[in-house]
C-alpha cells in the first residue's frame, strides 16, 4: 500500500481513512453481502409468489443499495474506479430489465426476468472480484483476467441451462404452445 492514507481492514487495501468514506464502504459491504444472500435463495427457491418473490424483492432493493453506496465511492475515486462504477450500473440495469419483464408480464417475461436477474447476479459478483479478487486467499494467486471473466463463465451456462430446461421456462414454453394451437383455425375454415 503504496497511499498513506490508505488501511488495511481483514487484509483488504481501503483507499482511504476519510470517516465519511468508511461510513459508506461499511454500508456498502452490508448490502454487498444481503444482495449476495438474498439473490442466492431467490435464486434456489420455489418459484412464483412466496420466498422466491420476496427474496428477489429484497435482493433488488439490495443491489439498488449496493449501486448507491458504489456510485459514491466511485465519484470519490473516479479515475481507479470508474470501471467499478460501470459494472455496477449495468448490475442494476439488467436487474430492473428482469423485473420489469416479470411486473409487466412482458411477452416471454419468465425467460427475460431469469436472464436480466441472472445477469445482474453474474456483474455483481464480477465487480466484487475485480475489485477485491486481488486480495482475498485463493484468489490472489489468478491473473487479472480471471477476475473479469470467471464469475461469467460460471453463471452464463446455469442461466443458459435455466432457460433451456427449468420446469418453470418449460410449462410457460407448453402453456404458449397450447394457446397458439387452439387459436389456429380448424378444417374446412376459410377467411
Amino acid at each position: 500500500m503504496a497511499d498513506e492514507n490508505a488501511m488495511l481492514l481483514l487484509g483488504i487495501p481501503i483507499p482511504s481513512t476519510d470517516p465519511v468514506f468508511l461510513v459508506i464502504v461499511g454500508i456498502h459491504v452490508l448490502f454487498g453481502l444481503a444482495a449476495v444472500i438474498a439473490g442466492a435463495v431467490a435464486m434456489l427457491s420455489n418459484k412464483g409468489r412466496g420466498r422466491h418473490s420476496r427474496f428477489g424483492t429484497v435482493y433488488f432493493w439490495c443491489l439498488f443499495g449496493v449501486f448507491a453506496t458504489m456510485s459514491a465511492l466511485s465519484f470519490i475515486r473516479w479515475v481507479a474506479d470508474y470501471h467499478l462504477f460501470i459494472s455496477g450500473a449495468l448490475s442494476f440495469a439488467a436487474a430492473n430489465f428482469g423485473r420489469t419483464a416479470a411486473r409487466r408480464r412482458l411477452r416471454q417475461w419468465r425467460r427475460l426476468h431469469l436472464t436480466g436477474m441472472g445477469t445482474s447476479y453474474i456483474l455483481m459478483l464480477t465487480a466484487f472480484y475485480v475489485d477485491n479478487g486481488p486480495n482475498l486467499p485463493l484468489w490472489r494467486e489468478l491473473p487479472d483476467l480471471a477476475f473479469w471473466i470467471l464469475p461469467g463463465a460460471f453463471g452464463a451456462p446455469l442461466i443458459l441451462y435455466s432457460l433451456n430446461r427449468h420446469p418453470v421456462v418449460l410449462a410457460f414454453d407448453h402453456s404458449q404452445a397450447e394457446i397458439v394451437v387452439s387459436r389456429k383455425p380448424g378444417p374446412g375454415h376459410t377467411e
